[in-house]
């Protein structure tokens, strides 16, 4: 009995770390060879990298699927040999150059951007993409220009605008959308009440950071000075604001 208590005594503890782990099991025993690795001399002796062993072995499993995948490109898409694409969560801007001793006109190009399907190419050869797109795309808000007479350039606007794809047509290599970094999406690109919201978040952060008011103690700070402004009568000099 003695022993089964000695083994229990430590269940309290280890359940409130548990819980802190959303991941499970798995997490919960990579923190643990982590400490144990980085603040016990456990492994010296042991052979060498049996922890991170254990660590990866599950992340091997997964990565196994992702073999032969491209790296995303700095915009979270790829740079091809004929053309480059990068995304946002929303949208999918494509730049294709043209080598052509004149300078490209719209008359002289063939651009047809489908809900699923996208084509672009020079008129009378054969198109550089002429394929089934990843996913559906707002046909309406897409677009096309030419730049400096040898690029076309092609703005495609996601449908489902909370999903990373991993190529542009069926016929191109695919990306590892697990190696996508989120941070290269810029702010400008959330809708405009998302993009407040994170705003205002960045701002109370910043300013709780440095000991100042945030944005919703500023609001309640001008609306007692203006109530302050607007009763003159009324002696504030004794009251406790917080």
């Amino acid at each position: 009995m003695g022993g089964e208590q000695e083994e229990e005594r430590f269940d309290g503890m280890l359940l409130a770390m548990a819980q802190q782990h959303e991941g499970g099991v798995q997490e919960l025993v990579n923190t643990f060879f982590s400490f144990l690795r980085r603040k016990t001399d456990f492994f010296i002796g042991g052979e060498e990298g049996m922890a991170e062993k254990q660590d990866t072995e599950e992340d091997e499993e997964e990565d196994e699927k992702d073999k032969g995948k491209l790296k995303p490109n700095l915009g979270n898409g790829a740079d091809l040999p004929n053309y480059r694409w990068t995304q946002t969560l929303s949208e999918l801007d494509l730049a294709v150059p043209f080598c052509v001793n004149f300078r490209l006109k719209g008359k002289d190009m063939v651009v047809d951007i489908q809900r699923r399907h996208l084509r672009v190419g020079l008129k009378g050869q054969p198109a550089i993409i002429d394929g089934e797109l990843y996913n559906e795309v707002k046909v309406e808000e897409s677009s096309w220009l030419i730049e400096d007479g040898k690029v076309v350039t092609v703005h495609l606007e996601k449908i489902n605008k909370m999903e990373w794809w991993s190529r542009l047509v069926s016929s191109d290599p695919e990306i590892n959308t697990k190696k996508i970094n989120p941070e290269n999406s810029k702010l400008s690109d959330l809708d405009s009440e998302t993009r407040s919201m994170v705003e205002k978040m960045m701002y109370d952060q910043r300013q709780k950071s440095m000991g100042l008011p945030t944005s919703d103690e500023q609001k309640k700070q001008e609306i007692l000075k203006k109530f302050m402004d607007q009763h003159p009568e009324m002696d504030f000099s004794k009251a406790k604001f917080n």
